[in-house]
């Protein structure tokens, strides 16, 4: 019984709400507006030198518009009217930061010198000749092989460069580059090796 009841109210709902007023035109409406436009084509067609269709052809003395579009005015897009972007000094942001790093990173090894090759760990200072004029200081890598740096030379993997000899130590300052590509410095001191007993 309750299901008939269901039924009949969705029957009655679905009649009722089928039936809605018509938003359009109608057709003798539609009909109306082709037959017009019908005699609006035919009278231009009769005038000499009127173009049939087109926007000012009805009205007599009136002009018809150039097709060229006229260039856009203010503000287009949000970006004021002169700017221009400088790409000085920025980074590119569709580059990745891992290829501009591996690409350094090759043009270092072609012009790397022996102490560039290791770690700063890995080397050690073996003497320093420091009250010269001139300082200069013993390193010795992993092998055994010694060579004579001064105050500037390129040393360690991480773009190192001896900024300071002292008499017993070496003061290395290296660059490090994050993975935003910004640069950082560190300042690392290479002490000598002291001989138990000595």
């Amino acid at each position: 019984m309750k299901i008939g009841n269901i039924a009949v109210s969705l029957a009655v709902l679905a009649a009722v709400g089928c039936k809605q007023p018509a938003t359009g035109p109608t057709t003798q409406e539609f009909e109306q507006g082709r037959e017009a436009l019908k005699s609006r084509v035919a009278e231009q067609k009769e005038r000499p030198g009127s173009r049939p269709g087109g926007p000012q052809a009805g009205r007599p003395g009136a002009q018809v518009a150039s097709k060229s579009p006229s260039p856009p005015t203010g503000n287009l897009g949000g970006v004021e009217a002169g700017f221009t972007y400088d790409e000085t000094g920025k980074r590119d942001p569709f580059r990745s930061f891992l290829m501009e790093r591996a690409e350094r990173l090759a043009l270092q090894k072609e012009v790397r010198g022996p102490l560039e090759q290791f770690d700063l760990s890995q080397l050690a200072l073996e003497a320093v000749v420091w009250q010269t004029g001139n300082a200069r200081a013993l390193i010795a890598d992993p092998s055994g092989e010694t060579y004579i740096v001064a105050e500037g030379a390129k040393i360690g993997k991480n773009e190192g460069r001896v900024i300071a000899i002292e008499d017993n130590l070496v003061r290395v300052k290296e660059t490090y580059i994050d993975y935003l590509g910004r640069e950082t410095t560190k300042d690392i001191e290479m002490r000598m090796r002291r001989n138990e007993g000595g």
